[in-house]
């Protein structure tokens, strides 16, 4: 019974582990993800932003980013025209280098360095206007950031998160699975798929700008159509086969 109990995660890890003894570059497919990202998306104003360092120097030289800031008119703000009184989502797509084994790696890893204290996780499926089905993990967690006026305090704000993979031909929102299409792919295709990592985040619950309160329903809804609006406009639909 103790050895049947040990089949599984043994032989998962030595799976995972083969990852690095497999041929270390094979063609190389592009992702279907268009990196250029607009400045506006239907009502949202899409402001981009540069990476920070330690993104940078955390992923391999040839990783790209595009990251955003974005804004669209708050119905319960109706006079101002400050963007702290305007919903917010951050965006942040992140396209791996040609590295398989120093590539993008779960936002559950790195979520942490950024104040996050992940409370669920689950996988949730979006539906395109197309009737195309796009897998997506959603996360809520406890982001704390510190007060520049008061460094020994800190806001302390609930958010939530979508994030998903965008490979050359298909898209996964589970870290295990792509890295088993990896290691299919070099050894049955001789091929590499170029990964872009997508999410988007939204804080909601009392904030300190806004009048009224947002619900974790509101930002939900808010987050899944602006996700679907970027998926129909930044993925080339025809590529993706699954």
């Amino acid at each position: 019974m103790k050895l049947a109990s040990l089949i599984l995660p043994v032989g998962l890890a030595l799976g995972l582990g083969s990852v690095y003894v497999l041929p270390q570059t094979g063609n190389v497919a592009p992702s279907a993800i268009n990196m250029s990202l607009p400045h506006t998306l239907g009502e949202w104003q899409l402001n981009q932003i540069t990476p920070s360092k330690a993104e940078i120097d955390i992923l391999s030289k040839d990783t790209q980013f595009s990251k955003a800031v974005c804004f669209r008119s708050n119905p319960n703000q109706f006079f101002s025209d400050r963007e702290s009184d305007k919903d917010r989502i951050d965006l942040s797509i992140v396209l791996s280098g040609y590295d398989l084994n120093n590539s993008i790696h779960r936002p559950e890893r790195c979520m942490p360095a950024q104040g996050h204290t992940i409370i669920s996780s689950s996988e949730i499926p979006l539906k395109l206007h197309t009737g195309r089905i796009i897998p997506t993990r959603r996360l809520t967690s406890s982001q704390s950031i510190p007060n520049q006026d008061n460094l020994k305090n800190a806001w302390q704000f609930d958010s939530i998160t979508y994030y998903f993979f965008v490979g050359n031909d298909r898209v996964e929102c589970d870290h295990v699975k792509r890295t088993l299409v990896d290691m299919k792919d070099r050894l049955m295709r001789g091929m590499d798929q170029r990964w872009a990592y997508v999410s988007a985040s939204m804080w909601y619950g009392k904030l300190p700008w806004l009048d009224k309160d947002v619900t974790e329903a509101e930002a939900d809804a808010k987050l899944r159509e602006f996700i679907v609006g970027l998926s129909e406009k930044q993925i080339d639909w025809k590529q993706i086969q699954r």
